[in-house]
């Protein structure tokens, strides 16, 4: 088996193909995948055709199950999530907006795999932001205000009673459960040192995060603002087109991810795992 990987030509993100992921991987495609993953962030295989079980195996490859709060996994599994939405949803689109999976966990995952299943005509592209180079590029200025400094994540802001999945959120195909669980909170540095590759890069942003550890939060919003203004901005992004059959995985160390509309009145349906941490002799 020999991968083809071909980069997107935007700041990240590279399609492979070569493997088939119905079938177990051996442990030097595993090698390539992972070495590949870490230098892309965002890896997409398309044309494949992965059952559950299979995507369950692949993503035990590179790591644990990461733990998922507040949205029920699909009948018969534990681990794995439906990212869907109804041909008549007419609310607000599920994660449209930047963050990095559950960066509010005292140990977020690692990374995400998402395998398309149906997929609309039209519209419901991924974003990502590349922020090792959004971190590289930052002006000197904007740098020292972060530098040493720690955030303050929460899921409060989606995910608690009064949140925007919360009690009073549209009817969704999506099995969400609010809970008083997401008011907790937790820190995190805003610059984090990755731990397979040694690369700083900015983790998070205003969403999830919240404030800014030992700063007034007044003060904090500002610089929260300032600072994600800079780390979405265009330059650092990849658009990810989607098609029927295609598996994405990415790092959430190193990118953001926000959700698009665009596809009123199609259904859409994506099972998603996420990556656990694992552990580095």
């Amino acid at each position: 088996m020999t991968l083809d990987i071909s980069p997107s030509g935007q700041a990240c993100g590279a399609s492979v193909t070569g493997v088939d992921l119905s079938r177990p991987l051996s442990d030097s495609a595993v090698a390539d995948i992972r070495a590949a993953w870490l230098a892309h962030f965002v890896l997409a295989f398309p044309g494949q055709k992965m059952s559950d079980d299979d995507l369950e195996r692949f993503t035990l490859c590179f790591g644990p199950f990461g733990d998922d709060p507040f949205i029920a996994p699909i009948e018969g599994r534990k681990h794995i999530i439906a990212v869907a939405r109804a041909a008549s949803e007419t609310g607000p689109i599920f994660a449209e907006a930047w963050h990095t999976d559950w960066s509010f966990q005292e140990t977020p995952p690692a990374g995400t795999c998402l395998y398309g299943i149906t997929i609309p005509p039209v519209g419901g592209d991924t974003l990502f932001a590349n922020q090792a180079t959004a971190l590289e590029k930052m002006p000197a200025e904007l740098r020292a205000r972060i530098e040493g400094k720690r955030a303050i994540h929460s899921a409060r802001a989606g995910y608690a009673r009064a949140g925007a999945y919360g009690v009073n959120d549209a009817k969704r195909a999506m099995d969400i459960r609010p809970s008083d669980e997401a008011m907790a909170t937790q820190t995190h540095p805003f610059i984090r040192i990755h731990p397979e590759t040694g690369r700083a890069a900015l983790f998070g942003c205003a969403g999830y995060i919240i404030g800014v550890d030992g700063m007034e939060a007044e003060e904090g919003m500002t610089l929260l603002g300032d600072l994600y203004r800079w780390q979405t901005q265009h330059a650092v992004q990849y658009r990810h087109q989607w098609k029927p059959g295609t598996l994405l995985m990415w790092d959430n160390r190193s990118v953001l991810h926000m959700a698009t509309g665009g596809y009123q009145g199609h259904e859409r349906l994506l099972h998603r795992t996420t990556i656990g941490e694992r552990t580095i002799e």
